[in-house]
């Protein structure tokens, strides 16, 4: 019993060791869709005096240590992700491995976590290239808005100006950083196919129906893609099959342009298989607004139909191969002779009929979680007969592209090394009323990408591209990106990089001066000695976000731009005087120079964006003074929208173009343009939207007048504003 006081010290002791023991515990944290890490993400632990807590390393990883035992309550949080508690009993079982946490995006992050484009599916703010995304609620919105193409939504935001290339037929292209449309690449599902004839008509005209999101990536992004991106590049990107349940949307639409549309899409999984389908119908009468007999809206007959099939041929192998149509009659001119589509009478009439095939694949294994294979391309083909009274031109092309690419995680290094083979073969036939001549272009490329995380707080990208041109030589393109994140509320992006942009005689949309034509009449083939684009771009970007409380987000993004294009290709009259038009070097650069702000807050069920673009590109060269014509050195752009759930949504916006010149610096009115919208729904599956576009009816011919000359030989003026003035719209959308 001498002892007893001494063996209950020791057991005091003892057990003071057992519960006050330095227990240490890692967390992993990721996202829940795509398991990407988290940078700078927090977990702390909850009901303690003691603060403790960390913030995840360049692996994800955080570490606690001098933690006590039993039961404790961790909580989990990172920026635009719902925050997460975890309740684990102390000490683990196995303390070797990190415990994994996964968080979901709140709110309307969701669709817009990863980007395709970057071949490496990273989430948008750890990419060190700048990227905008337009996601799922944006297409599911515009698809009942503006039904029939993807143009509008493009053109809200700040740095694309949607440019309208012809006054007959409507055509429509983009101009990304007051460049011509030529220097923005287009892709779909991350395949460009949309070059030299096969890409001047028609791509706008892709319905939003069937998409998942629109990427828009802003300045020169050679490396993957080619060097045709200069200005910036597009990747239109479909929709997946999600669920064993089937969707099904259907949107009816009618406008005062007497234009209707009826859009159907169904997307279903069954089992290892999946398959999604868009099948869609416009048709449009030619309308005459300002009674000048001139069509300012024309004729449209569109058919789309796109399928797309996948199979899962096993956990680490999945493979989709779809199929795109589109057919499209698009005729412009005297209105009389265009609705009767008498196209072979005396007044004057402009008729475009093209069709477009295109059957695209994509093929992924995963050799492991951090090493996967591509293997994707396409093969398109496009026809075209156009013809204007008397004259007439029919031809097609060809195009394929075919790219493998392997992807893989090394400790900090995300590498794609890969390469891709292009097909450009255009044919025509002898006779006809142009001097065109078929041609055949290939380029065979190689790439590397190397995106570095140098430090927790910095990474870097490196990349290279080397392509041989059958034509044109060969092409050396080296481009590096820097980001880093001074905090978890601030990003700070810079990159510069190399293009190049191959002569193509259907690329150059607009002319060099007044008294130039790119109508295909006028056009000469390509001189021999004539020189491929070259150009350097820089751009930097500085990011803020933060959430207040649980319902208010506030993105704050400020982007500087530079860009210089030698060599550039321009369409001049022939010196002969015998009224052709030839492609040549101009004995000019190009700059381009600017600004572009944006603000985006949200407030619970209030969504505001407001843009402010500013851009000078001019020719530089000795006595060269003239800004570059159609591209706006100011442009503001707005957005408000509300929503009161499964009920109504309401929205307006609003762009300001300004400072905007034609040829030899002749400036134009400045001009605002308003559009609203109304949603009701009724229930889950049926609503009613009333949108308004150009409610000012704005118009150039308020301005001055767009055509002149007789009904049989008229002449039009270059547009630069909005030709069909006021469009109102209904639509009814039905949604299983």
């Amino acid at each position: 019993m001498k002892h007893k006081p001494l063996f209950l010290c020791l057991l005091i002791m003892f057990s003071s060791t057992i519960f006050a023991q330095n227990i240490t515990i890692s967390f992993k944290l990721e996202d829940s869709t795509n398991h990407e890490v988290f940078i700078g993400a927090s977990v702390r632990l909850l009901n303690t005096k003691k603060a403790i807590g960390g913030s995840a390393d360049i692996n994800g990883l955080v570490t606690l240590k001098n933690l006590p035992a039993g039961k404790q309550l961790f909580e989990a949080s990172f920026i635009g992700y719902q925050k997460k508690q975890v309740e684990i009993t102390l000490p683990l079982s196995d303390d070797k491995q990190p415990f994994v946490i996964a968080l979901s995006a709140s709110g309307e992050d969701l669709e817009e976590v990863t980007v395709t484009a970057s071949r490496t599916n990273s989430r948008i703010e750890d990419l060190p290239i700048k990227v905008e995304v337009l996601g799922q609620e944006d297409m599911d919105e515009e698809s009942a808005v503006v039904p029939g193409n993807v143009a509008s939504i493009l053109g809200d935001i700040s740095i694309i100006h949607i440019q309208k290339t012809s006054p007959t037929n409507g055509n429509q292209a983009i101009r990304m950083q007051g460049l011509d449309s030529k220097y923005t690449q287009i892709l779909r599902d991350g395949i460009p196919l949309f070059e030299g004839f096969s890409g001047n008509l028609g791509v706008l005209q892709i319905p939003p129906l069937d998409l998942r999101q629109v990427e828009v990536v802003k300045g020169s992004v050679s490396t993957l893609y080619g060097g045709g991106a200069i200005g910036g590049m597009i990747n239109i990107v479909s929709k997946t099959p999600t669920s064993e349940t089937p969707e099904f949307t259907g949107v009816l639409n009618r406008s005062n342009l007497k234009e209707t549309n009826l859009n159907t899409y169904y997307a279903q999984k069954f089992g290892k298989f999946g398959m999604t389908l868009f099948a869609g119908v416009t048709d449009q009468k030619a309308v005459d607004v300002n009674n000048d007999g001139f069509s300012d809206s024309p004729l449209i007959k569109q058919f789309s139909f796109h399928p797309r099939f996948f199979y899962t041929i096993s956990d680490k192998s999945k493979v989709n191969v779809g199929y795109s149509f589109i057919t499209e009659k698009r005729v412009g001119g005297v209105v009389e002779a265009v609705n009767q589509e008498n196209n072979a009478g005396p007044l004057f009439v402009s008729a475009n009929d093209f069709q477009r095939h295109t059957v695209d694949y994509n093929f992924n294994h995963a050799f492991s979680d951090d090493n996967t294979l591509t293997i994707k391309g396409a093969i398109s083909t496009f026809s075209r007969n156009f013809t204007e009274q008397s004259k007439f031109f029919k031809a097609n092309q060809t195009s394929s592209y075919t790219e493998i690419a392997d992807y893989w995680v090394a400790g900090k290094h995300k590498v794609v090394l890969g390469g891709n083979f292009t097909l450009e073969n255009f044919n025509k036939p002898q006779l006809d009323s142009t001097q065109l001549v078929s041609y055949q272009y290939n380029t065979i490329g190689f790439f590397a990408q190397d995106d570095w995380q140098l430090f927790p707080k910095l990474s870097l990208q490196i990349g290279l591209r080397v392509d041989k041109h059958n034509v044109f030589g060969t092409f050396v393109l080296p481009r590096i990106s820097l980001m880093t994140k001074p905090s978890e509320h601030f990003t700070v992006r810079w990159s510069v990089g190399t293009g190049y942009k191959t002569p193509n005689v259907f690329a150059n949309q607009t002319p060099a001066n007044s008294v130039t034509s790119v109508n295909y009449w006028n056009l000469s083939p390509l001189d021999m000695g004539i020189k491929p684009e070259h150009s350097v771009g820089s751009n930097i970007d500085v990011a803020y976000s933060t959430h207040i409380g649980e319902k208010f987000s506030v993105q704050l993004d400020q982007a500087f731009y530079y860009t210089n294009i030698t060599n550039p290709v321009v369409a001049e009259a022939s010196i002969s005087g015998n009224n052709k038009t030839r492609l040549t070097n101009a004995n000019y650069d190009i700059n381009s120079i600017g600004t572009d702000t944006y603000l985006r807050l949200e407030y619970d069920a209030i969504e505001f964006y407001l843009g402010y673009n500013h851009t000078i590109a001019k020719r530089s060269g000795s006595g060269e003074s003239a800004y570059l014509p159609f591209s706006p050195q100011d442009k503001f752009s707005l957005t408000l929208a509300y929503t009161v759930e499964n009920k109504w949504r309401f929205g307006i916006e609003s762009s300001f173009v300004g400072s905007q010149y034609l040829y030899d610096n002749q400036r134009v009115k400045d001009y605002v343009f308003w559009a609203a919208a109304i949603e009701r729904k009724f229930g889950d599956h049926l609503s009613l939207i009333l949108n308004a576009e150009n409610v000012l009816n704005i118009k150039q011919s308020d301005y001055e007048s767009v055509v002149s000359g007789t009904l049989q030989t008229p002449s039009f003026k270059p547009i630069w504003a909005p030709q069909e003035g006021a469009i109102v719209n209904l639509a009814l959308k039905y949604k299983l």
